[in-house]
């Protein structure tokens, strides 16, 4: 996770200050990985795999109210 996510890695002022950024950091990077990402080793989104959904989302899916 850390490698993946730019803002972990940063020891400076990369880091967020507030924990609401954070959060919402955390939240889009599971997200994507879970239900965008098609995983090598099983050839789908770990949801498909586990039966949560049925296609492959799109990032802007999340980002829209």
């Amino acid at each position: 996770m850390r490698m993946q996510i730019r803002r972990l890695t940063r020891l400076t002022n990369g880091f967020s200050k507030k924990w609401e950024s954070l959060w919402a950091a955390l939240c889009l990077h599971f997200a994507y990985y879970n239900f965008c990402r098609i995983h090598r080793t099983i050839r789908v989104t770990p949801a498909m795999e586990a039966g949560i959904t049925d296609r492959v989302w799109r990032l802007g899916e999340f980002l829209i109210d």
